[in-house]
């Protein structure tokens, strides 16, 4: 992020810009929506802004700027099209003191203009750092679409309320009032005229003081293999809403962007053969948070179902008697076949398909290796990169074709996902070489399709 998003108080205070063309028009078309003053510098001004200047709007300066002329501006707009003036004029307001932006050259700007969203007073700016304006025009037309136009009326009604609602507790129980109001009895009230509102929000107001607290509450979330466009729209209001994360090792910044910015967030990774949290450790989490009254996400990699340890933690909730819920997620199995154009089951090849683990090793030991070297057989094996030669081993022991394919898919889902592809003879080879750091999924009688890989040119590995 190099451009750090945000919202300047310009109210009575000046900005000052020099042009008087199109580029000038279009800057002061959203100037003009400010509290501040306006003066613009320009000898041959359109007609437009010196309508404006005759109804007081803004004041216009017929001249070329010069020194001095921007001391005491918040901002500065280089608008005169022309590379040598708006240099000259840009000099001029940085010794001045102001901030500068020169329209179409971010390079010499201090500060860009962001796309807007105007439902004063909510203002939503959009910016692509110069990147993407036609992008950042489409997210703008798409939430223009989406807001309504009395989002406004309810955002300064709301604002003048604000006082009246710290008689509320803070933190969740102010949330949920507001969130009562925005997006409930604040608009149904509305469409009766603003004085409905006004009563409206006194009786939300009385409901919501007498309300107990809610108690605490745990939900236990998949949070898919790490694509935050794979995350379900349950588990994104479940993070909305969390007072706290506990979070896996194995969650991707993105997703966890996603939380409220108030939440606590704790990392809670466990890293198999390596260093971990405990597991009671990580059950005592989150029957504290729960029991002090927090709404508590329990952010799992995947689905939480799925080799999750969830049963040990739902025990420990149960115990103490406090409530919670699952939100499935898109388990890293789904989103692995998905990414080398497989299914995980076929008629004529295999009706079934087996999810194993490799963190497992007792499990692993006692599983039915011998019905699993049949040709034909499907297994998703889960966190099985370092029990690949006991995998190998086990197969071949049992009767397993060594040609068999397998594939290892590196964060599957992610930008940095990586496709491995050889076969059970050359795995533990293979692995070695490939030096993979990140999560994998491995699948045991599955290949990539050829059209995957001349789509999306996954690298194919020869390994005798």
């Amino acid at each position: 992020m190099n451009h750090f998003p945000i919202f300047l108080n310009v109210e009575g205070r000046r900005i000052v810009l020099s042009g008087g063309g199109e580029a000038a028009l279009a800057k002061l078309r959203l100037l003009l929506k400010t509290t501040a003053h306006l003066t613009v510098f320009s000898t041959d001004a359109v007609p437009q802004i010196r309508d404006w200047a005759a109804e007081g709007k803004l004041t216009l300066i017929e001249r070329p700027m010069g020194p001095g002329d921007a001391v005491c501006a918040a901002l500065f707009y280089g608008a005169d099209e022309d590379a040598e003036k708006d240099a000259r004029t840009a000099a001029i307001a940085r010794r001045d003191g102001a901030l500068v932006n020169i329209v179409d050259n971010l390079n010499d700007s201090a500060f860009i203009t962001p796309a807007i969203v105007d439902r004063d007073p909510v203002t939503i700016a959009i910016g692509t750092e110069g990147a993407a304006p036609v992008l950042a025009r489409a997210i703008k037309a798409d939430l223009e679409a989406r807001l309504p136009a009395t989002l406004g009326t309810l955002a300064r009604i709301g604002k003048g309320f604000r006082k009246m609602a710290e008689a509320l507790p803070f933190g969740r129980a102010r949330r949920d009032f507001w969130r009562d109001y925005y997006f409930s009895k604040g608009p149904a009230a509305l469409t009766q005229g603003q004085e409905s509102l006004n009563g409206a929000l006194d009786t939300l107001l009385s409901e919501h003081l007498q309300r107990k607290a809610r108690p605490g509450h745990v939900q236990f979330v998949g949070a898919g293999p790490g694509d935050p466009d794979l995350l379900t729209m349950k588990a994104r209001r479940a993070l909305d809403e969390a007072d706290v994360v506990i979070y896996d090792r194995l969650i991707s910044k993105p997703i966890l962007e996603l939380a409220r910015r108030e939440a606590v967030m704790i990392d809670a990774g466990k890293e198999g053969f390596g260093p971990s949290m405990s597991q009671a450790g990580i059950n005592a989490l989150i029957v504290h948070h729960a029991r002090s009254g927090a709404q508590v996400v329990r952010l799992k990699s995947g689905d939480a179902t799925v080799f999750g340890r969830l049963d040990e933690e739902i025990d420990a909730v149960d115990a103490e008697r406090i409530n919670w819920s699952i939100v499935p997620g898109i388990t890293s199995a789904s989103a692995a076949v998905a990414a080398i154009g497989q299914s995980l089951t076929k008629r004529e090849r295999n009706s079934s398909v087996r999810f194993l683990t490799g963190h497992d090793m007792k499990g692993f030991a006692d599983h039915d290796w011998r019905s699993l070297a049949r040709p034909g057989e499907v297994a998703a094996i889960y966190m099985g990169k370092k029990s690949a030669r006991f995998i190998q081993g086990r197969l071949i022991m049992h009767g397993a074709d060594r040609q068999t394919a397998v594939t290892v898919i590196e964060n599957a889902s992610r930008p940095e996902q990586h496709v491995l592809e050889t076969t059970l003879d050359a795995l533990p080879a293979a692995l070695d070489a490939a030096r993979m750091t990140g999560p994998a999924l491995m699948f045991y009688g599955l290949a990539p399709r050829a059209a995957v890989h001349a789509a999306n040119h996954l690298p194919q590995r020869e390994l005798a």
